[in-house]
Parts: structure tokens; sequence; C-alpha cells
């Protein structure tokens, strides 16, 4: 009789050991099959949530019929519950495991933001503004406020932030970013200006990033950019006045409404380079690394003088004889498709910036 009891004993332990089995191992295929999603879904971990109370989210969410698998499974596999705080973002056919490994990882979901080359300061802090899921710490600020917040207290903050594509997370803010670009372009130019040139007509690395944003106003042709600043880094040398029109723009302000007329240029203002010598007060735009080695690398040569072509490009001229020519073959009879700048650039986005 007792053995026939061991011998149930058995068999019944080993029916339930078998059904426990083969219940996990149907949780198990659950957490692997591909959650039911039709579009990407956006999936926040707050600081300090649990590997639970994130599996029950997920059941509120419909990502887990049932989350008491993912909280066993977190239980078995102590380090796949070892998830990171942050924003995710789920993509259709990923499963619950995915999902998990993911938040593991810390694969938190990464958005852009793109400061393009030659912007002003104004422009860079709409962008910021526009920006979805970046938090506008700084929207009422002043510009004053900024910089003192990235730590350039009383300096002018044109031409201080280098134009890239910076990435960001949910949870930062617009000053993070702001941070990031300040401390970039501090980092570039100390870079540029010590490889710079000899003989260049510039006192401080400051100097050579106003003359930057020139170039950088002047020309969007990168072949161009050396010899552009040849022509200012020799006229400066000679004791010329610069007579570029980017700085006139920049010196009118709000009331600049697309051109430009005679007596804007005789207008005094302290950015008016037909009316001042040597270069402006401070930078006119924030221009990039390529601007910044053209200014510290300009061409040899002896132009002097250049005007727009049309076609976005330049011709050179080493005498007023020569530039005025040249100013009536292409600016006094104008093309018909005329235009100042090159076509807008649609292939390249920027290098991300970390």
């Amino acid at each position: 009789m007792l053995k026939k009891l061991l011998i149930l004993l058995v068999c019944v332990a080993v029916l339930v050991a078998a059904g426990t089995g083969l219940w996990a191992w149907q949780g198990l295929q659950t957490l692997k099959a591909p959650v039911a999603l039709t579009e990407p879904l956006l999936f926040k971990v707050p600081h300090g949530a649990s590997f639970s109370a994130t599996a029950r989210r997920m059941e509120d969410e419909g990502l887990v019929a049932d989350s008491l698998w993912l909280r066993l499974y977190g239980r078995a596999v102590p380090e796949q519950s070892r998830i990171r705080a942050g924003e995710y973002e789920f993509q259709p056919g990923m499963s619950a495991l995915d999902m998990v490994a993911s938040m593991v990882r810390g694969d938190v979901k990464q958005w852009q933001v793109r400061i393009i080359e030659g912007w002003t300061f104004h422009d860079m802090r709409e962008a910021l503004a526009r920006s979805e899921h970046l938090a506008h710490k700084t929207r009422d600020w002043t510009d004053d406020d900024i910089m003192k917040a990235v730590g350039a207290e009383g300096e002018h903050p044109e031409g201080r932030f280098f134009p890239d594509t910076y990435l960001y997370t949910g949870g930062d803010t617009d000053l993070d970013v702001l941070k990031r670009a300040y401390q970039r372009m501090s980092t570039v130019l100390a870079e540029q200006w010590q490889n710079r040139a000899d003989g260049l007509p510039y006192e401080t690395p400051y100097e050579a990033l106003i003359m930057a944003s020139i170039v950088e106003r002047e020309t969007g042709v990168p072949e161009e950019r050396n010899e552009v600043a040849g022509v200012f880094v020799r006229r400066l040398q000679k004791g010329m006045r610069l007579q570029t029109d980017p700085t006139v723009i920049y010196g009118m302000g709000d009331d600049y409404q697309g051109g430009i007329t005679l007596r804007d240029l005789k207008t005094y203002t302290p950015y008016n380079t037909y009316r001042i010598n040597g270069l402006p007060p401070t930078p006119i735009a924030l221009p990039g690394k390529g601007a910044i080695h053209a200014a510290l690398h300009p061409d040899d040569g002896n132009a002097l003088y250049f005007v727009a072509r049309g076609d976005g490009t330049h011709q050179f001229s080493a005498t007023l004889k020569a530039h005025q020519q040249a100013v009536r073959q292409f600016q006094l009879n104008r093309r018909d498709d005329y235009r100042s700048a090159p076509p807008p650039d649609t292939t390249n986005t920027g290098e991300a910036a970390p």
C-alpha cells in the first residue's frame, strides 16, 4: 500500500511539474510574440520606477495581456529587470521582451534640432522654441540671461554657438542644447586659432570669429570661402573698408525688408562696413567650421573685390576697373534666373553633435 501511495505521489508531482513547465513555457512564448502595435508608441519610464510598476503600465497600455508573466520573468532573470529611466519608442513588430531589452540598454528616443550655418542667434532661439519634446526653459529669457547661464556673462551671443545638428532626449532643455553649442564653438574656435596661418590681421580669436561670420554670410559655396576670406584679409591689411552688404543688413535689424538701398549704405550703424573701418563689433551670424577655417587660412592672391555672378558664385577682381566691369556684366545686366546664393542643400542633414 505504501509503495502504491509513493508511486501515486511521484506521478502527481511529475504531472504538476509538467503542467507548471507548460504554463511557464506558454507565458514565455507570449512575451516573445510581437505586440499588436500598428504605429510607433512612446513609452516613458519615470526616474525611480520599478520593473513591476513598469510591467503593470505595459499591461495598462495593452503591450502585454497580463503583467504577471513579465513580472515573473523579471524575477527569474534579474539582470533583465534593471531598466533605465527615459522615453522609449516601441515599434510595430517588437515583442514585450524586445521592449524590456530596449529599456535595459537605455535606448531612449532621441530627437534632433538642426542649427544652420549662417543663421543668427535669433534664428537659433526660434528653432529651439519650435522643437517638440524639448523643455523650453529659456523661452522668456533675455539673451543676457542665456549668456550668464552658459557661463559667458556679459558676452554678446551672436556667433558664439556652433551650428550643427544636435540630438536630445525627452527631459532635455533648450538650455542643455545651448550649453553644448556654446562649448562646441569655444572648442572649435580654440583648435582653429591654434593652427592659424601666419601674418593674419587678427589680435584675438574673437576677431577671427567676426571675420568667419562675414565669410559665412557672403558665400554659400564652400570652394569660395578661402577666396572670400582672402579678399577681406587683404582689405584689412591695406586699410580698406570691408564694404560688405551682410554687415549692413545685420546693422539694419528689423528695418531690413529684403533689400538695401544707397541710403542704407550711407546710414551709419556700428555694423555698416561702408561707413566704419575694420571689423564690426561682433559677429553677424553663426559661422560653421569651414568658414572659421577659411578666416584663419585665407587664400593667397591679389583680389580685392568680388561680385555675385547670379548663379550663387562670385567674380573676383584685383583692380577697381576690373570690378566695375564685372558689376556691369553681372549686376546691371542680370540674368533672368539671377540669384545671389546657390540653391539650398537638401541632402546634407548635418553631422549630429553629441
